[in-house]
């Protein structure tokens, strides 16, 4: 099919020499390769689980659902770009201050197979790129690698019912709530991505932001050397439990790190931030209906439990906001408290203050930190 569809044989059983038996037979894979000017929605529906749809160099102005199992999207850096096409609404006239506005997966979501209305509706509301399942059926093992989202109303690369989603080397800049977005997911692996200069959070993870759930178990998701600038909140971790942020580096967010609980049941925790640096995140940003104005926030717990913050470096965040100070402790909005939370081994300065503590929740502790000042006194 000309250059959309080139195979390749991806391993081969051979015998190598007498008396080597035959390697084990693999199943072949196809590499679609796909033009600007030629459609990446075609090579995707044409794909099977397990191959690879390869961006080459260039720009292109398109939307695209992905729910093949196995699949990888992969571009060739940062010179291949997806931007809205013609006619499409644009980050510049979407809501930047509404994260409970949630990409739509339509009516026919529990369809959820390729070409449905399901997915096309996804892509069709303002995202980049969107990897959708569905309750009864998530899509696995889908990689999302090496390209930039740029300039979409709603969120860069958005998956939703995923497990095993890879999201790394992807530069999603501009879009107009989230850079990149999960919700119902497990077991995801985020990084050596860049979120900079979106509407709401670089990195949005969650359980759902349209109904009122508990925390979900992601099962193990990483979010790690991640670099998120220029955002609202450079990553937003909301109502999840079991999840890991480390060796990120977050400057110039409005707040840097948000671990967010509520009154459900089971509570959002189990969390652990270590290893990022933080430094600078001063930007202002106003008040929306579900938050105060944010300004200086390097890390907020708030409705959370049984987390651990640890040998982070975090710096030089100063601003107005009741949620302002290096690290924060932050009764919910809700009323619900965060509890046996550790705050350890963290190297803070110049921050304002550097630790907070405005909760009323039981067993969080505050220990081995190298800060200066405090609210209350006494927590450095």
């Amino acid at each position: 099919m000309k250059k959309c569809h080139i195979a390749y044989l991806a391993c081969t059983a051979a015998l190598m020499g007498t008396g080597l038996g035959a390697a084990p037979p693999v199943a072949d894979h196809t590499v679609h390769v796909v033009h600007p000017g030629e459609s990446i929605q075609k090579a995707v529906d044409a794909a099977q689980p397990g191959d690879t749809v390869l961006l080459t160099h260039g720009t292109y102005h398109e939307s695209v659902d992905v729910s093949t199992p196995g699949l990888t999207l992969r571009g060739v850096g940062r010179g291949t770009v997806l931007e809205p096409a013609a006619g499409a609404s644009t980050a510049g006239t979407a809501t930047s201050t509404a994260p409970s506005t949630a990409p739509s997966t339509g009516s026919d979501a529990s369809k959820g197979s390729k070409g449905t209305k399901a997915a096309t509706s996804c892509a069709a509301s303002g995202n980049g790129i969107c990897v959708v399942g569905t309750k009864d059926h998530n899509v696995d093992g889908v990689t999302i690698a090496s390209l930039k989202v740029t300039g979409f109303a709603k969120t860069g690369v958005y998956a939703t019912e995923a497990d095993g989603l890879t999201v790394r080397r992807v530069t999603a800049e501009k879009n107009g709530v989230w850079g990149i977005a999960t919700e119902q997911s497990v077991h995801g692996l985020f990084h050596d991505n860049t979120a900079r200069d979106n509407g709401d959070a670089g990195l949005f993870l969650a359980n759902s932001v349209k109904e009122e759930l508990g925390a979900t178990d992601t099962e193990g998701t990483v979010v790690e050397h991640n670099r998120l600038e220029g955002n609202r909140i450079g990553v937003t971790v909301r109502r999840l439990r079991n999840l890991t942020l480390a060796g990120n580096q977050l400057t110039g967010n409005c707040a840097g790190v948000f671990v967010v609980g509520d009154e459900n049941k089971p509570k959002a925790g189990f969390v652990t931030v270590r290893d990022n640096r933080i430094e600078r995140n001063n930007k202002s940003c106003p008040k929306t209906a579900r938050l105060d104005a944010l300004q200086g926030s390097g890390i907020v717990l708030t409705g959370a439990e049984d987390s651990l913050v640890t040998h982070n470096v975090i710096k030089d965040n100063v601003g107005k906001s009741p949620l302002s100070g290096g690290i924060v402790l932050f009764k919910s909005f809700v009323g619900t408290t965060s509890d046996r939370n550790r705050i350890s081994d963290n190297l803070l300065r110049g921050n304002s203050p550097d630790l907070v503590n405005t909760d009323t929740g039981k067993g969080n502790t505050f220990e081995d930190n190298s800060c200066r000042t405090s609210k209350p006194a006494g927590l450095c």
